[in-house]
Formats: C-alpha cells, structure tokens, sequence
C-alpha cells in the first residue's frame, strides 16, 4: 500500500521536480541526480512526508537544498582552482555581461533564495503560499526574494525589446 503510494506520487512528480532542479542548477545530469536523490531521500522519509500538509513541497524543498549543497560544493571547487591556476598579481576579470544574453545564464547569476523563489513562483507558477511552503519560509519573504530577483533579472537581461506599443487614438504612446 505504502508502496503504491510512493509510486504514484513518483510518477506524477519526478519530472516537475527534476525541471526545478535543472532550472537552480542548469545542469541536465546534475538536475536529474538531484531528482532521483530527493525521491530517495521522500521515500526514505515517506511517513513524514505523508504526514505533511503538501507532499509536493516537502519534496520541492528536499531538492532547493540539494541544490543549494550542489551549488556551494561547486563554488568551493571554483574557488580552490582559481587560487590554484591564477598566478600572483593577476587580476581576474569582471563578468563578460555581453555573454549573459538568455534568462538561464541570468538565473545562474541570481543568490540561490532568489533563483528558488523565481523559478517556484514563474516557471513552475506556484502561488506565493505554496512557494513559501517549499521553502519553509514565510510568504512574505517569498514576495521580498521574488521581486528583488525579478528586479536583479531586469537589470541583468535589460530592458524589454521596443515594439509597437499600444496606441491611444491611433497614435502610439
């Protein structure tokens, strides 16, 4: 019985949370680890998770951590290599922000709470109070986190292309 439980909320679940997980990370393979692991991690703790008021975002928030343990395993690794490969007196360059063209590589650039928040609430189109349940934190805090990376977003991507816009009387305004 447990077992065809789990099941079914695998099947039905799996892919959504192995999209979020590509959307933090932007790895396929690591983002399809991510998934597997936190099916792992929901079965291993299915009466708990059973027993929470959304069995969804129990497990949204077992993958925003692997995600985040990811992340800051790779930024350690970035940082032993640089010091390791940049030679004294060298001065790395800023962000190549011609390069940061397309919303992923804008994500990337995003704190982690933040990329969490836009994607929960913009790709996946959870409310602010499922977004907050995931998380584990309070809805408001999901609206700061959500509108300053939206904030962050614009001003790394730039404005929207101009077109036509819409017009008053015939003229455009």
């Amino acid at each position: 019985m447990e077992e065809d439980a789990f099941r079914a909320f695998f099947e039905r679940h799996h892919a959504e949370l192995a999209r979020f997980a590509w959307l933090l990370i932007g790895e396929r393979g690591a983002a399809e680890d991510i998934a597997a692991d936190a099916m792992l991690a929901v079965w291993r703790q299915w009466d708990q998770a059973r027993r929470a008021r959304s069995q969804i975002a129990y497990a949204r928030g077992i993958v925003a951590n692997l995600a985040k343990s990811r992340i800051r395993a790779a930024v350690r690794e970035r940082r032993r290599n640089m010091l390791f490969w940049q030679r004294p007196g060298e001065v790395e360059e800023g962000p190549d922000t011609a390069a940061v063209v397309d919303v992923r590589a804008a994500l990337a650039r995003l704190p982690l709470r933040r990329r969490t928040c836009v994607v929960l609430r913009h790709s996946l189109g959870l409310s602010e109070k499922e977004t907050a349940e995931a998380l584990g934190i309070s809805v408001g805090t999901v609206k700061s986190l959500t509108s300053r990376g939206l904030a962050d977003l614009r001003r790394v991507l730039g404005p929207p292309p101009q077109g036509p816009g819409p017009t008053r009387n015939g003229v455009p305004s």
